[in-house]
């Protein structure tokens, strides 16, 4: 593909580039509220459809099926441009919202998300190219830093909307009230992606392994959790996960080499933390203080404030290397994760467990941004779509994994008599300090510290 011009014409709303900036800006949108409104929400469906044993597995399903939409879009963006697997994506992920608010069991609901996963996570990766081929490189931070204010901004008004909409109508109109805006703002952004030049430059040879590989793993997330209380299944199909993603991410991610292995290993390290904490947080406060939905959601909106302060606050800080960058975020995640655990154990105030949890979300906005504007410094023509594949590959397979696990450890805690959620945080926060470690050893991919220039 053709290399991002040097110099800005402008910034990311000037003429040249404000119909890219919402578009890209309002799928992330949609796709965020889609998260958090599961999140608030799943207690709730998961009673309706007799399915609590499913719980994790309804967080963890879409995050590992994208990780196939990821593999194949990124393979199809390099060979043949952005344009056509967008416009996949976003139909698949449209049919994934249809399932799911259809569903009658929570095994259909299941199969939705996995159809959310696929459309969801294909569009992620496209996004990533198009920022690549249009913005330049001098841009490029302020467009995640707007990417990550996507992200959480549904933080903001997600939880309520949902909780209003689940009360009102039901919480199936949840996923079917977003089909529509989905197809409208996909045309939309796909009028704009359409005129972007076929790649000039293409992989010798294209290998069908990773997309094997993927479904593989996104198959052995699944069966962490559909195998029950069998605790050793589920820790063969964990470590059939890692497995497969040794074929999806650049050599030594899992060992944590030096430069953008581990700005991948930084990236999955902080989705399986967070994400996990975030799929419990509003379960947590139901059932440990009998907070409602709407209530408990609050701390889904403090967190999203806070993440996109830190974000914004991080992309203008342009001197601060992105190594610096991702080493204090994944601290400041530590911290917020291990007070919130204490929280938890010692049962102190729903305020106070909720107000520590926000710490951890402004680390997210400080540390995540900066992964993906590492992997694109990183790249090349030639790699941009893998690497792009690779760093939402991670993300998601880490919040999915983390999260299935999670579940087996909920499982097997709450059957011996002890407390699960203190158990799940204390496993979320141990996942914290890891990503510590791996941020730190992001610095040798191509310049001093990862500074931005």
């Amino acid at each position: 593909m053709s290399t991002p011009q040097t110099e800005p014409s402008g910034g990311i709303l000037s003429p040249a580039y404000l119909a890219t900036t919402l578009g890209t800006f309002a799928i992330i949108v949609l796709v965020a509220f889609e998260n958090l409104a599961v999140t608030t929400v799943m207690p709730t469906l998961t009673d309706a459809l007799d399915g609590r044993d499913l719980y994790a597995l309804g967080f963890a399903a879409p995050l590992a099926s994208g990780v196939v939409g990821m593999v194949a879009a990124g393979m199809v963006s390099d060979r043949r441009g952005p344009a056509m697997p967008l416009l996949v994506a976003l139909t698949v992920f449209g049919a994934g919202l249809l399932l799911a608010g259809a569903a009658t069991s929570m095994e259909l609901f299941v199969a939705g998300r996995v159809l959310q996963g696929l459309g969801g996570g294909a569009a992620t990766v496209v996004l990533y190219v198009v920022i690549g081929l249009i913005y330049p490189t001098t841009l490029q931070a302020s467009v995640f830093a707007s990417l990550a204010a996507a992200w959480v901004l549904p933080s903001l008004f997600g939880p309520a909307v949902a909780a209003v909409i689940a009360d009102a109508f039901g919480w199936r109109w949840v996923f079917l009230g977003t089909v529509v805006l989905v197809a409208l703002v996909g045309v939309g952004l796909a009028r704009r992606v359409l005129g972007l030049p076929k790649p000039e430059q293409q992989p010798e040879h294209t290998s069908y392994a990773p997309l094997v590989w993927a479904v593989v793993a996104a198959a052995a997330v699944l069966g962490v959790r559909l195998v029950g209380d069998r605790v050793v299944l589920s820790l063969a199909c964990a470590a059939l996960v890692l497995y497969a993603l040794t074929h999806l991410l650049p050599k030594g991610s899992l060992r944590l080499a030096e430069g953008l292995p581990s700005v991948i290993s930084t990236r999955g390290f902080l989705a399986g933390s967070f994400f996990m904490a975030e799929g419990y947080v509003v379960l947590t406060l139901e059932e440990k203080w009998g907070l409602t939905p709407t209530v408990a959601g609050l701390t889904l909106s403090a967190v999203g404030i806070v993440w996109a302060l830190t974000s914004w606050l991080q992309a203008r800080m342009r001197r601060l290397g992105h190594t610096r960058a991702m080493t204090v975020g994944s601290l400041v995640i530590v911290l917020g994760l291990t007070l919130l655990t204490g929280a938890i154990w010692f049962e102190v105030n729903p305020w106070i467990t909720g107000a520590v949890y926000v710490v951890a979300g402004a680390g997210m906005g400080f540390a995540y941004p900066r992964t993906g504007v590492a992997m694109l410094q990183a790249s090349t023509d030639v790699d941009r779509g893998f690497n792009s594949a690779a760093l939402n590959a991670a993300d998601s397979m880490g919040g999915a994994l983390s999260l299935a696990l999670a579940g087996v450890v909920f499982s097997t805690v709450e059957a011996a008599g002890g407390d699960p959620f203190t158990a799940v945080y204390t496993f979320a926060s141990v996942i914290a300090v890891v990503s510590v470690l791996a941020a730190s050893r992001t610095a040798a991919y191509g310049t001093p510290d990862g500074a931005a220039h």
